[in-house]
């Protein structure tokens, strides 16, 4: 196994925006089927929300040190 990349652990934020993306994209696979039509639209707006804050946190990060880290 490789070893992991050092600047993957080093933003705590981004990190954290990315472990609340993926609980948001199982939760909506797992209730998708039971979600009423309103409450699938919540969801998924609100994993857009959280996406576009990863977008914007992943960008600043590969900005300020000129290589991407993901």
């Amino acid at each position: 196994m490789p070893a992991p990349h050092p600047d993957r652990r080093s933003n705590l934020v981004l990190r954290a925006l990315i472990d609340d993306m993926l609980e948001r994209v199982r939760e909506l696979n797992r209730n998708s089927a039971i979600w009423s039509d309103e409450e699938r639209e919540r969801a998924e707006a609100e994993l857009e929300r959280v996406m576009a804050r990863v977008r914007r946190i992943a960008g600043e990060g590969s900005k300020s040190v000129g290589v991407a880290t993901w």
